[in-house]
């Protein structure tokens, strides 16, 4: 088999989900890379977002080296052996030969292993590793911590759906918790049965109902007595840059998350720069689209990590731009460029409860949220249209997603 579309990611080098490794033998042994090192290699991509690995390619020079013919097997069996025997738990790697094409219309076989993004966390000789740009790093203890705690949340229970401590049923606000019920039921009130079947409480190990983080985020007054980095904070400058004396508004954000959505846009609204004209009547033309940043308030509370204390939402306004930051991996695997052509949540619950949310009434449409996707290509073509520039989003250190409106100018 000849992958002609490695080629092309070879000949651009290494990067978050590449990396490039030459074999050295001596007979059927391998001497080069150091079985340690590739192990730890392999249990980063798994710990991060997956990624592939090629053997038989020189990663600072990215010439295709080639593995001898006569070599494979054994080379293949190398690896298979340390994704069993080295890495715990064992890792479920797919291992590929190929072969890659040179400039001089020759052909050189070689490894191509494929590594998922893993449900577990993967400890390796030198330790606990994950992916950072071009290389491994050692994971911090508090990374580490919350990592173990979003995959076993992953495999046993999404993290909205977790209890509160604390929390009882008397903490349920009436009024909010009545928006979730079907209309025909709406004249029994809100009972535990009902918020149970909603999945805003459920017992806890003593039998004791608690709510769920859904339940608190969504059905009390103030979230925050409880998830204290559960807010938007939003800060207005005059100028391009983050600078403290052309700082013009600042506000912590709190309450339920669609009160959230709808304080945000208005600090938007209320912060933006608007152009009016008048011919035979007035016209103003906004610095950005309403309905864009709408879109992303709503993504932006639906599928953050709650899991990540210390972290919330920061909604910056510029002289020339807005950026949402949101904590968080991108969810399952999506990645910056697949946003506006898969979906995937990683708050089922809120997901569920925004979508039946009453969405603010200026802006056309019934609920918060729309559950077919159609948020992020909403995003895209309404910012593009009004400022002929596409919005760009950036995924930092695998934890935090940047999302940058350009405005009209």
């Amino acid at each position: 088999m000849i992958d002609t579309s490695l080629s092309h990611r070879i000949r651009l080098g290494e990067d978050s989900t590449l990396e490039l490794k030459s074999v050295v033998m001596a007979g059927k042994r391998i001497t080069s890379p150091r079985r340690q090192d590739f192990a730890d290699e392999l249990a980063a991509f798994a710990n991060s977002r997956g990624g592939t690995l090629v053997l038989g390619v020189d990663d600072k020079t990215r010439e295709i080296l080639g593995i001898p013919l006569e070599c494979l097997d054994a080379v293949e069996q190398w690896v298979s052996e340390i994704c069993n025997d080295a890495i715990k738990p064992a890792l479920d790697a797919g291992i590929h030969k190929l072969e890659l094409n040179l400039a001089d219309g020759r052909t050189l076989p070689v490894i191509r292993v494929d590594i998922p993004r893993s449900l577990f966390v993967h400890k390796s000789p030198g330790g606990y590793f994950r992916r950072l740009g071009s290389s491994k790093r050692e994971m911090p203890v508090e990374i580490l911590a919350r990592l173990i705690q979003e995959r076993n949340q992953s495999r046993m229970i999404r993290f909205d759906e977790s209890l509160v401590p604390g929390t009882g049923l008397g903490d349920l606000d009436y009024a909010l918790t009545r928006r979730f019920l079907r209309e025909d039921t709406i004249a029994e009130g809100v009972t535990e049965m009902a918020a149970r079947k909603l999945g805003l409480v459920a017992n806890d190990e003593d039998s004791t109902p608690r709510l769920t983080l859904a339940g608190v985020l969504l059905c009390t007054r103030k979230p925050q007595q409880w998830l204290p980095h559960a807010y938007i904070q939003a800060v207005s400058y005059a100028g391009d840059r983050t600078d403290v004396d052309y700082q013009t508004d600042a506000r912590d954000i709190e309450g339920p998350l669609d009160e959230q959505v709808a304080e945000a846009l208005h600090f938007v609204r209320r912060n933006m720069h608007v152009r009016a004209t008048k011919t035979t009547a007035r016209s103003d033309y906004p610095q950005f689209s309403e309905r864009a940043v709408f879109e992303a308030l709503v993504n932006a509370v639906a599928h953050r990590d709650y899991s990540m204390a210390g972290m919330r939402i920061r909604l910056h306004l510029f002289g020339d731009r807005l950026e949402l930051y949101v904590p968080g991996a991108l969810a399952n695997t999506l990645t910056t460029d697949s946003l506006h052509l898969r979906q995937a949540s990683r708050n089922e619950l809120i997901v569920s409860l925004l979508a039946r949310c009453p969405a603010p009434t200026d802006l056309g449409r019934m609920n918060l949220m729309d559950r077919r996707g159609d948020g992020v290509p909403i995003i895209l073509r309404e910012s593009r249209k009004l400022s002929g520039h596409s919005p760009e989003y950036t995924l930092i250190d695998e934890s935090e997603l940047c999302l940058v409106i350009w405005g009209k100018k």
